[in-house]
């Protein structure tokens, strides 16, 4: 009897972590790079927003957004994503006080779901105002 009893919990525990993992959140970009192209020292600041989707099946808990530099700053949806549903991770690239250039900057984006670990990238050329 002990067996038994035994062997259906553990087929019980089986069937419950399965299910759970079937369960998991994904999130898709809608693009992982953003070209501001050539702008103006005098028009330093530049913004942009990717957009992202819960491609999962669980709601989707970005865990944070980290820049590469401190002239780039992340802002991003705090809430959970549902399933299905969008959420925004806005940047804002300050080229003030920097040598006028190219520019390629990455943030890292760290989730819950599936992939746990994304990679955007921003980039541009800065000119000198004239």
């Amino acid at each position: 009897m002990r067996k038994i009893l035994f062997t259906a919990i553990m087929l019980l525990v089986c069937a419950v972590s399965v299910s759970a993992q079937e369960k998991q959140a994904q999130i898709k970009f809608d693009k992982v790079t953003h070209n501001f192209g050539t702008f103006s020292e005098a028009q330093a600041v530049q913004e942009c927003t990717f957009t992202f989707t819960n491609a999962g099946t669980a709601p989707l808990v970005i865990n944070q957004a980290v820049a590469s530099c401190g002239c780039t700053v992340p802002a991003y949806t705090k809430e959970p994503v549902a399933p299905g549903k969008t959420g925004q991770i806005k940047v804002t690239y300050n080229g003030k006080g920097k040598f006028p250039g190219h520019f390629k900057k990455s943030i890292t984006v760290r989730t819950n779901g599936k992939p746990e670990m994304t990679r955007l990238y921003i980039e541009g050329t800065m000119e000198e105002a004239k």
